[in-house]
């Protein structure tokens, strides 16, 4: 059966970028992020995952993308994405619509912010590993 074609939403309907060169369309329900981590979606072996995210406050976590670099992209408001290298923070400011940065494989990263925020992300999904920021 063809992949459907559209119109979709990025912010509702993620897009897995496979290996064939094909994009399967993951609509986003409540237990997505579950599904995803549980590997019911796949395991993303040199995939990737294309998302489009809001947020508030700054994240929670760290995350760290084993298996390659990840974009992450600012579409409206202003973040501090905050890239642990030699165990020293880096500081990349993202203030208008279009900024970027390339999160170097295997880096520690998170966002702080303290108003609304949509970014743009690119995610080498496979290997993924979070911990809580102290």
């Amino acid at each position: 059966m063809p992949t459907p074609t559209g119109p979709f939403n990025l912010a509702t309907t993620y897009l897995k970028l496979r290996t064939d060169s094909l994009v399967d369309p993951l609509p986003v329900t409540p237990e997505f992020w579950q599904r995803l981590m549980s590997g019911a979606l796949g395991d993303f072996k040199n995939e990737r995952l294309v998302t489009m995210i809001s947020f508030d406050a700054s994240w929670p976590v760290a995350e760290m993308h084993p298996k390659g670099d990840e974009i992450v992209c600012l579409v409206s408001g202003r973040v501090t994405m905050v890239l642990e290298t030699d165990g020293r923070e880096q500081l990349a400011e993202l203030g208008e619509p279009g900024a970027y940065v390339i999160v170097p494989k295997g880096t520690w990263h998170t966002a702080r912010t303290s108003e609304p925020c949509r970014m743009f992300f690119i995610t080498p999904g496979e290997g993924t590993e979070h911990r809580k920021i102290a």
